[in-house]
Parts: C-alpha cells; structure tokens; sequence
C-alpha cells in the first residue's frame, strides 16, 4: 500500500538569537566565512526545555492546525538526539502526554540530519508491512544544549526545533519512494559529542577546553563538528546520492519539479545546485531564519514551500538529508 504525507506542522522555541546579538557576544565571527552559510537568525531551547517538550508542542499543532484527530494515530516514530531518559524510551512518555491510544505503537530512533528521509522509510514500512494507517512521525533536536559557550561555529549554524509529519495509507497513485540510503561509520566523529554516554563517561578532563585552528572551542563533553571534513564528505556523496534515487526511480533530474535538501548551509547547498545543474527556481533555500534544524529542517522547508505556492499538488519532490553518522538518505514523493 502505498504511503503519502498529508500534513507537517513545525514548532520553534520562543527564543530568538538574531545576527546582531550573535556578533554582540562573538565580534571576531563578523565578515567570516561563516556569513556565507546564510543564517539571519535562529531559535534556541531554554535551557530547562527538552527535545521531548519542542515534539509536543509540534505535534499539537499538527493535531490543532489540520484538523487531525488524535485518536486515529496507530504509530508514533520519533527522531530524537536529546532522550529524556536513559530509558524508557521518550516516544512511549510523547504516547501518554499527547493522550495518544492505547493500541499505539511508539519507538525512538537517534540519527541526525539524514533523520527525516529515514523516517520516512520507516513510516512508510509501518503503513506497508504492519498495516498501520495513521503514523505520528516526529523530528526534534535542542542540539544547543550541547554547545560550548565559545563554540562560535555551532551557535551561528544551527538552531532548535520539531517538525510532527502526519504519514498515511495513500491512494491515486501518489507514494513515497524510491529512496536511496547510505552510512560511512569511518567518519562518525566528524560530528560528534564524545564524552558523556558508554562509550567515553564523564571524566575530570571532559570538560577541559579544546581550540581549532579556526578559534572554536568546545570539549569532550560538547558538540564538536569538523566543518572541513564535512563539506568534503557532503560535495562528494550528495551528487552521487541524488543521482541514484533518480535512476532508482526510472527519471531523468529534469523530471524533478522541487528539489529539498537538509538547510546545513547555503552555500554548500548552493555549490551542490549548481555542480548538478539543477535550475534555481526547483530548489529550495528557507535556513535564514531557523538555521540548521538538523533533522527538522527538511520538513519545515516542505512547510515553508507549500505557503511560499512553490509545493503544488501532482509535483515530484526529491528530498536529501546527509549528516551525522556520517550517514545519508535521499528519496522522491509524489504530493
């Protein structure tokens, strides 16, 4: 059966963090390279505010904006990277706080900002294979909440934020699909928060500042994100990615009416567009005032389409996300 989107709504914190007040507090960042990711401003968690809390939130605006009834959800998919426990996982705490049935399933899963099109591919199986027809899926990250306080990279690129998709059994011929997935485990620590879990738990050297060549501090215990080697990876996968969805499906790249990647940076996204030829006026650009919302920014750039007129009903979309991991998936819809 196939599977379609039928609803996204998007929810962002409260606090702002515009340019100005950014270089207020990092004066050396102005007329930097970091202008050309083309970020205005960006929304940040409070501090006393979790993943958990921005996903509901999100998803009650789903529920609100579109006229979704609560009680038809048969599953709920969450993509978070900031659990509210160790365990239980926090989908099963979203289940009873959105008064979600009983018969609901719900699981997390962490990945970031190939999380979306992943997502997608799960909802889709639970549609197809389980024979769910309402699938609750959820983005969120408050990915600052792991920035060191001189992290002058992170604190301009990215920003917090939810995205809920409503995901359900599709008729007329629209579906999600094919899609295109891949994961080089070799680079995992290019983007990474080292300390703090299993693997490396908190030391009394977690915490000792670590500087770049670029003047980016952060530490074993913060996020660290080697932006050199990312760009590298990213203008080498994504084409190669692309390019393999569309073969997958039996298209030619002119056949794509709207492309959408991941918002990681406009100028990265910007070189890919043109690397691949790919027209101005089929790809979309919306991280000025939100940032990268890692797994999130996908679906707010399909929201943010739609009300700009640029996503019309009948039109092929190809979504990319590529990132953490370092992983990447890419797939093409039918709206």
């Amino acid at each position: 059966m196939p599977a379609v989107i039928s609803a996204i709504s998007y929810y962002l914190p409260e606090r702002l963090l515009g340019n100005e007040e950014y270089y207020a507090r990092f004066p050396e960042a102005r007329g930097t390279a970091l202008e050309k990711v083309g970020v205005r401003e960006r929304h940040i968690a409070r501090k006393d505010e979790t993943a958990s809390d921005l996903a509901f939130a999100a998803a009650e605006k789903l529920f609100s904006e579109h006229g979704i009834d609560r009680a038809s959800i048969d599953f709920l998919v969450l993509c978070i990277n900031e659990p509210d426990y160790y365990t239980p996982t926090t989908a099963c705490v979203l289940q009873e706080r959105l008064k979600l049935n009983r018969h609901c399933g719900a699981f997390d899963y962490n990945l970031g900002c190939s999380g979306y099109v992943y997502g997608l591919g799960i909802s889709k199986g639970m549609i197809e294979s389980m024979g769910a027809k309402n699938v609750l899926f959820i983005t969120t990250s408050v990915l600052s909440h792991t920035f060191h306080e001189r992290d002058r990279s992170s604190w301009f690129i990215f920003g917090d934020g939810a995205a809920a998709t409503l995901v359900t059994a599709g008729t007329g011929g629209r579906d999600i699909g094919p899609f295109s997935y891949g994961t080089d485990g070799k680079g995992h620590e290019k983007i990474i928060v080292r300390d703090g879990h299993a693997r490396n738990p908190i030391s009394e050297h977690s915490y000792d500042d670590i500087t770049d060549e670029y003047g980016n501090t952060t530490s074993r215990a913060n996020f660290h994100m080697d932006g050199t080697g990312v760009l590298l990876f990213t203008l080498k996968t994504v084409p190669a990615m692309v390019n393999d969805v569309i073969a997958k499906a039996g298209l030619e790249p002119a056949d794509i009416d709207l492309f959408v990647f991941h918002q990681a940076n406009v100028y990265l996204n910007e070189t890919i567009r043109k690397k691949m030829n790919i027209p101005e006026e089929k790809f979309v650009h919306c991280m000025d005032r939100f940032g990268n919302t890692v797994a999130s920014s996908i679906p707010i750039a399909l929201y943010e389409a739609k009300l700009q007129g640029r996503l019309k009903p009948g039109m092929r979309v190809l979504l990319a996300g590529f990132g953490t991991g370092l992983s990447w998936a890419s797939c093409i819809m039918q709206t």
